[in-house]
């Protein structure tokens, strides 16, 4: 199928499978006669594949290595779950820093004062800054 047929059934612009193919996740199959990409079938799994790993928090770059891996014969699933693991590590860090900064908020709101005195040398004085 040529790249547009591709990009209405995968659901993604044609843009991004020219640049999906430059970077060597989207093989193209063959050419036709007049110099259109031709793409097989299995470039929606693939596509699907990377679209699933992408909104796992996978980058390009990995999911690359996946590829590499999946077309040399092999599967990718263990470095696919070390990466995984790295995602939950993030995440929970993250968790971790979003909590402090409730934290923040919270202290900063209890001692909110409603109508404080004006004072033209500060901004806002709930702030202290």
């Amino acid at each position: 199928m040529k790249i547009g047929e591709l990009a209405r059934r995968s659901g993604l612009p044609v843009k991004t499978l020219r640049y999906y193919e430059d970077l060597g996740l989207l093989p193209v199959v063959s050419r036709s006669t007049g110099g259109y990409r031709l793409f097989g079938e299995e470039s929606l799994g693939r596509l699907d594949f990377i679209r699933r790993l992408k909104s796992l928090g996978l980058s390009l770059e990995h999911i690359q290595d996946c590829l590499a891996v999946h077309d040399a014969g092999q599967l990718p699933c263990d470095d696919i779950q070390r990466q995984l693991q790295r995602q939950i590590d993030l995440v929970d860090e993250r968790l971790r820093e979003l909590r402090l900064f409730r934290r923040e908020l919270q202290s900063l709101l209890q001692n909110w004062q409603s109508d404080p005195a004006p004072n033209t040398a500060v901004i806002c004085p709930n702030l202290n800054v």
